[in-house]
Parts: C-alpha cells; sequence; structure tokens
C-alpha cells in the first residue's frame, strides 16, 4: 500500500468478485440484445474494461469525456464536454458506466444530453456510488458499491491525475488533498 493511503476501503479481490456479479446481471437484463456499454473518460476504462470482459451477451462500446471537477476535489457543477459518442444511439439501449456518482451533475447533464438522441432505453451503471453527496437528482439502475464520504482513489479514481492505476479502492490521506 503507497504511504499517501489512509487504508484500503475495497481490495483487489473484492472490486473483481463484485464485477462478476454485476456483469452477470447486465447479461441477464440484456440477454438478446446488444446494448452500446459507453465508458465515461477517463476514471471508468479500468471498471469499464474489467465489466464487459466478465460479460458473455454481444455489445457495442464507445467513450464520452465529460468533466465537472477539473483538478480539484469537488464538482464544480459546471460541466464541460470533451468528446463525444462516435455514433448515433437512436433505437439503441444505452449503458453510462461510470466509476463513481458524486454530486450527480455530470450524470443528470449527461442523461439529458442522451436521452434527448432517442435511445431505446437508458441506464446507468457505477463501480461506486456516493448517495450522501448527491446534489442533482440521479438514479443509479447498477451499483457495484455505496460508499460513505471519504476521499477515494485508485482503480481508475484520480487525485489531480494520480492513484489511477492501484488495484484496490483506498482512501486519501486527508493531508495530500488539503494542501
Amino acid at each position: 500500500m503507497r504511504k499517501e493511503i489512509e487504508r484500503v476501503l475495497l481490495s483487489e479481490e473484492t472490486i473483481k468478485s463484485r464485477i462478476k456479479e454485476m456483469a452477470a446481471r447486465l447479461d441477464e437484463e440484456y440477454k438478446g440484445k446488444r446494448p452500446l456499454m459507453v465508458a465515461i473518460l477517463k476514471g471508468s476504462v479500468v471498471f469499464f474494461t474489467d465489466l464487459i470482459r466478465e460479460m458473455s451477451i454481444d455489445i457495442e462500446m464507445d467513450f464520452m469525456s465529460i468533466s465537472s471537477y477539473g483538478n480539484g476535489v469537488k464538482s464544480s457543477g459546471e460541466v464541460k464536454m470533451i468528446k463525444d459518442l462516435d455514433g448515433k444511439i437512436e433505437g439503441k439501449d444505452v449503458i453510462i458506466v461510470e466509476d463513481i456518482i458524486d454530486s450527480g451533475y455530470t450524470l443528470s447533464y449527461l442523461k439529458k444530453l442522451l436521452l434527448a438522441r432517442n435511445p431505446s432505453s437508458l441506464k446507468i451503471c457505477t463501480l461506486l456510488d456516493k448517495p450522501s453527496r448527491r446534489e442533482a437528482d440521479i438514479e443509479v439502475d447498477f451499483r457495484g458499491f455505496e460508499v460513505a464520504d471519504e476521499f477515494v482513489v485508485g482503480y481508475g479514481l484520480d487525485y489531480a491525475g494520480s492513484y489511477r492505476n492501484l488495484p484496490y479502492i483506498g482512501i486519501l490521506k486527508r493531508e495530500i488533498y488539503e494542501k
């Protein structure tokens, strides 16, 4: 464990086990369909990759990059589109795959944007959910773990671009992000 990490919140084994359960649930729910899995860059890439490799149904995949954080620790509330989808989603079953839902601003914006493009269905799948921090009205359809209001990093989650490659999810020491 790195010295900047206060403690491990979710081990690599715990995360992998839960992802297998989530993939099985998605396989069942989308049996006979070919959903478009949309990874929200950069944070969800590790989760997204592990999730789709555990799924047995055929899928499509695309990527979006949206941010409401910049390099801060708190959402600015202002959402910025960095990369849009490559193709149309009209008539498709779309699953947004996110690393963490905190304030909900980013997902609320994204959901409105994508619903206006007339998908057949639109659901949200997140590895981590922090409902105690929710400021926007957003429902999560597939949740890996509910977490308390602590600053988490690892497994794709970062602080100022660092810690994404940790194989576990840890709680970052307060003195690191309160400098």
